[in-house]
């Protein structure tokens, strides 16, 4: 779940998933330190209390206030900060972990940060949370490899039927596109696409929740390489899991 805010140049974003028990702080603290530079693919890096694209301070924090359950940094700079203010917050609180910018003054003017900052942050946020989160307990009965193999055969000759009826003689291209839209928008308002309707199974995050666009978006992404290494390495990045329907 995203809650997003907007006053007087200030940006509010507080971004929260399911949890089956609780987290100490420090463990929240190690772990964004950690995974915002494999999130990233390793353009951005944590050096001290300091997020780094290259040589360039994204963003500067004060020290990190570490609690029983939670971790707290104070905005201090950085070039995608107009100033300094605010503060960045991750607590384990009750069942759920949570993310919670508050205060910040982006360097971008508010549309331009609406539509390119904020959903970054927002689909690496999540993803951190699921995987702190982790994959146990499942979210329901894990689908079958067959049964996946049945989904996908039936997702592929359904969107391959449609790029030869609407194609034209740029079949490959339409057919890519119409695939993409189509496990997007399937993955996304209901976790079932036509194959996963017919044998029965279903997407979902590892918290039991619909997958947000970003965790689709890199859920198909990394598709390609999960069927060259024959593991399930889309549904390990995104923090998702099929299930039984």
């Amino acid at each position: 779940m995203t809650v997003v805010r907007f006053a007087d140049g200030k940006v509010s974003v507080e971004v929260s998933v399911g949890n089956a028990g609780a987290v100490a702080g420090s463990r929240l603290r190690d772990a964004y330190l950690e995974e915002i530079r494999r999130l990233t693919l390793g353009v951005v890096q944590a050096k001290g209390d300091s997020l780094y694209i290259g040589p360039l301070e994204l963003l500067r924090f004060g020290p990190a206030k570490v609690t029983r359950d939670a971790v707290e940094w104070p905005i201090e700079g950085g070039i995608a900060a107009r100033r300094a203010g605010g503060r960045f917050r991750i607590e384990s609180v009750g069942e759920r972990l949570v993310a919670s910018v508050d205060g910040y003054r982006p360097i971008l003017p508010l549309p331009l940060y609406a539509v390119t900052q904020l959903p970054i942050h927002r689909v690496i946020t999540r993803l951190y949370l699921l995987h702190v989160r982790g994959r146990e307990p499942v979210p329901g009965i894990p689908a079958s490899p067959d049964d996946r193999l049945r989904a996908a055969a039936v997702d592929i000759a359904f969107c391959a039927t449609l790029a030869g009826v609407i194609g034209g003689r740029r079949k490959l291209r339409v057919l890519l596109g119409i695939a993409a839209g189509y496990h997007l928008a399937c993955w996304t308002i209901s976790g079932r696409t036509l194959g996963g309707l017919v044998t029965g199974q279903r997407v979902v995050s590892v918290d039991g929740s619909r997958p947000s666009l970003g965790q689709a978006a890199v859920r198909l992404i990394a598709l390609p390489f999960a069927w060259i290494g024959r593991r399930a390495e889309h549904d390990e990045l995104a923090g998702t899991e099929v299930v039984i329907d």
